[in-house]
C-alpha cells in the first residue's frame, strides 16, 4: 500500500492503508488474460444457466419445482451480478494498471467494490441455507404450506436474503469496521487489521456465513436421509418422487461447492479477527503471508459463482437419466390424494352422471 500523504498533496480516504512510502507498487502476479477469460467463462456459465432455468420454468411444474426454481433463479442472477461488477473493476486494473490514489482518492470506488464483495459473497450461502429451510419443509413436514409456496412467496423470501446482504455491506458505510485496497490493489475487501470495528465487521462477517454452511449441511443431511428412508416405500404414491431427488442432488452440489469455495476464506477471517496483532507489523497493516493467503482463498471462493450454474445444467433429470439410465420416474414421498382404481373411478362417475 502507500503512504496516506498522496504523491498530489491530497488527503487519501481510509482504504489506503498507511505504510512505509518507499514501498514499490506489487508487479503483477497474473496475467490480465487470464483475469478476462476466467471472468467470461463465469458470466458465460451463469447466462446459460439462467436460459436453461427460463426455459425449465415455462413447463408446467410442482409448486414445490416452481419455488426451487425460483430459488436457483436468484442464485443464477446474484452469481452473475456479483461477476459482472467485480471483473468491471479488477480487469480494466490488470490492463491498464490505474493509480487508485489519482482515480479514486476518496476511496468511493472502493468502498463500492468492497460492499459488493461482500453482498455478492453472502447471499449465496444464505441463498442456500434459505433452499435447504425450504426443502427440509418440504420432505420433513409435506403437509405443511412450504408445499403450495408460490412463486410470488418465493421471490419474497429472495428479496430479503439480497436485503440482508445489501445491509451487511452497507455496515462499514455507516462506521462499522473499513473496505480497504488489498494486496495487489486490485481490488477492496474487508480489513483484516485488530481495531474494535474491524474485529466486530469480520467476525460477523464470517460467523454469518460459517452459519449458513453449517445450517445448510444440517438440513441438507436430515432431508437426504428423510428422501432415503422413504425412496423404495411401495406404500408412498401420487407424485413421482425424481422431482425431489433432483432437486436435493441439485442442492447438495451447491452446499458442497459453497462448502469447499468459502470455507477456506471464512476460517481465515475468523483466525485473524481472534489472534492478536502480528509482531513487527505496523500499526493499521496485515502481514504480507495474510495478505497473500487473503487473496488465494478469495480466488478460490470465486470459483463458487463459477461451479454454480454447472450444478443446475449438470444434475438436471434429462443428463442423470444419460448417465444412470435406471434412474426412473418415481413414486413421491407423500400422497395428497389417494390413488383409485381405474374400474372404481369409471363407477363413481357413472354413478354421479346418473344422479
Amino acid at each position: 500500500m502507500w503512504d496516506n500523504s498522496s504523491t498530489t498533496g491530497a488527503h487519501l480516504g481510509s482504504c489506503f492503508r498507511s505504510t512505509n512510502a518507499t514501498e514499490e507498487p506489487p508487479a503483477p502476479i497474473a496475467s490480465p488474460w487470464f483475469s478476462a477469460i476466467f471472468g467470461a467463462i463465469g458470466l458465460g456459465s451463469n447466462l446459460f444457466a439462467l436460459c436453461v432455468l427460463v426455459s425449465s420454468s415455462r413447463k408446467r411444474h410442482s409448486r414445490s419445482r416452481s419455488s426451487f426454481l425460483v430459488f436457483l433463479c436468484g442464485l443464477v442472477v446474484t452469481d452473475f451480478l456479483g461477476l459482472l461488477l467485480t471483473f468491471s473493476i479488477v480487469v480494466p486494473y490488470h490492463f491498464i494498471r490505474f493509480d487508485w490514489r489519482r482515480l479514486d482518492p476518496d476511496c468511493h470506488l472502493c468502498s463500492f467494490m468492497g460492499l459488493v464483495m461482500v453482498f455478492f459473497g453472502q447471499c449465496p450461502l444464505l441463498l442456500g441455507a434459505t433452499m435447504a429451510g425450504e426443502r427440509f419443509v418440504g420432505i420433513n413436514r409435506p403437509f405443511s404450506r412450504s408445499t403450495s409456496m408460490s412463486k410470488r412467496r418465493a421471490w419474497s423470501l429472495v428479496g430479503i436474503v439480497w436485503a440482508v446482504g445489501f445491509l451487511l455491506g452497507l455496515l462499514p458505510i455507516f462506521g462499522l469496521g473499513d473496505y480497504s485496497l488489498q494486496y495487489p490493489n486490485s481490488w477492496c475487501f474487508l480489513t483484516l487489521v485488530h481495531d474494535a470495528k474491524n474485529v466486530a465487521f469480520n467476525l460477523i462477517f464470517a460467523l454469518l456465513g460459517l452459519f449458513c454452511v453449517g445450517l445448510s449441511f444440517l438440513l441438507n443431511t436430515v432431508s437426504v436421509v428423510t428422501l432415503c428412508r422413504v425412496y423404495h416405500d411401495s406404500e408412498a404414491i401420487q407424485r413421482r418422487r425424481d422431482s425431489e431427488v433432483e432437486m436435493m442432488a441439485q442442492l447438495v452440489g451447491i452446499m458442497v461447492i459453497a462448502s469447499a469455495c468459502w470455507l477456506p476464506l471464512l476460517i481465515l477471517i475468523v483466525q485473524t479477527a481472534l489472534q492478536g496483532p502480528a509482531p513487527n507489523v505496523a500499526p493499521h497493516q496485515i502481514p504480507r503471508a495474510t495478505e497473500e493467503l487473503l487473496l488465494i482463498y478469495l480466488r478460490v471462493a470465486t470459483w463458487n459463482q463459477i461451479l454454480d450454474p454447472w450444478v443446475y445444467i449438470l444434475f438436471r433429470r434429462a443428463v442423470l437419466r444419460r448417465i444412470y439410465p435406471s434412474f426412473k420416474p418415481r413414486p413421491s414421498i407423500v400422497s395428497l390424494y389417494p390413488v383409485i382404481n381405474p374400474s372404481l373411478r369409471r363407477k363413481f362417475t357413472q354413478e354421479s352422471v346418473l344422479q
